[in-house]
Parts: C-alpha cells; sequence; structure tokens
C-alpha cells in the first residue's frame, strides 16, 4: 500500500508541475488577482491607497469619472477616504511577454467617499489594469476605469494637488 499511495502522490506532484503552480509558485494570474484582491482590503482597513503600488516610471490612468488622461507618477495617487466599501469582483488576467506584463479586467463596485470629494454611493465600474513586473512585486503602470449602465464612477476628477 506504501508504493501505490506514493506512486499516487508523485503522480499528484506531477500534475501539478503541469500546470505551474508546484511547490508554491503560483501562475502570473493568481499573483496578479493577489495584488487586487490586496489592495482593496488595504484601503478598506486603512482608508487610503496602499503606497508602493505604481510603476518607477508612473502610470498612465483614466478615471471613471471621465475627463483627461491623468499621469500618475512613481509615487502614485495617495488617496484618502472617510469611507470605503468596494469590492474588486470576476478579476481575468492575462499574462505577456513571458510572465512580465499582465493585464487585468474586472468590475470595482460598492461605495466609498474619498476625502475633499462628494461619496459615491453607487459605484459600479469595469476597471482594465496593466501591471509590470519590477523587482520581483507587480506594478500598475495603467488603468482605466468606465462607469457600468447604471452605476457611478467616482466623483474625482483629476490629480489631487499636494
Amino acid at each position: 500500500m506504501k508504493i501505490i499511495n506514493g506512486t499516487m502522490a508523485l503522480g499528484a506532484l506531477l500534475c501539478l508541475g503541469m500546470t505551474g503552480t508546484a511547490l508554491g509558485q503560483s501562475s502570473v494570474e493568481d499573483q496578479v488577482r493577489q495584488v487586487i484582491m490586496d489592495g482593496n482590503a488595504y484601503v478598506q482597513e486603512h482608508l487610503q491607497d496602499q503606497a508602493d503600488t505604481y510603476s518607477k516610471d508612473g502610470a498612465l490612468e483614466f478615471w471613471s469619472s471621465g475627463g483627461l488622461l491623468n499621469e500618475i507618477s512613481g509615487s502614485g495617487r495617495g488617496d484618502q477616504y472617510e469611507s470605503f466599501n468596494a469590492t474588486s469582483k470576476y478579476i481575468r488576467v492575462i499574462s505577456l511577454a513571458g510572465g512580465q506584463v499582465a493585464v487585468a479586467m474586472f468590475y470595482s463596485e460598492g461605495s466609498f467617499k474619498p476625502k475633499g470629494y462628494p461619496a459615491v454611493d453607487h459605484y459600479l465600474t469595469r476597471v482594465t489594469q496593466v501591471f509590470v513586473k519590477e523587482d520581483g512585486k507587480w506594478k500598475v503602470r495603467a488603468s482605466h476605469w468606465s462607469p457600468v449602465n447604471g452605476g457611478s464612477g467616482t466623483s474625482q476628477t483629476a490629480e489631487m494637488e499636494e
């Protein structure tokens, strides 16, 4: 029986190896999905954007409020909130450039109140984000949010000045 169980265990490890998830390694898709979920949880807990999430080269973003293209520095946006109850759902990720670039598409919904801006009670947007791998971490390089029909975009309309 020990040989059979050992053979079954070896077979299971080989199957996992073929999917790229053996020995604790996760796929690009799983890694980026986790970055998105962790970032969302961080904002809910701390009521501010997580630091060190943007590429050192910055990012370009279209926000769901409409308006012009926003250029974000490598230090990120640093938004702060009075309340934040939004969730990222149905996250799909495409790995590109040998696993060094990833495009994530998902829905973000809920409510929040950015400091200095009106509350958004029915936030419902489609999100596309481009991530790049820098120093072993996934960083945002571009983002586009667009409201779903019947939902609201953010109340922010331009990069906040410090």
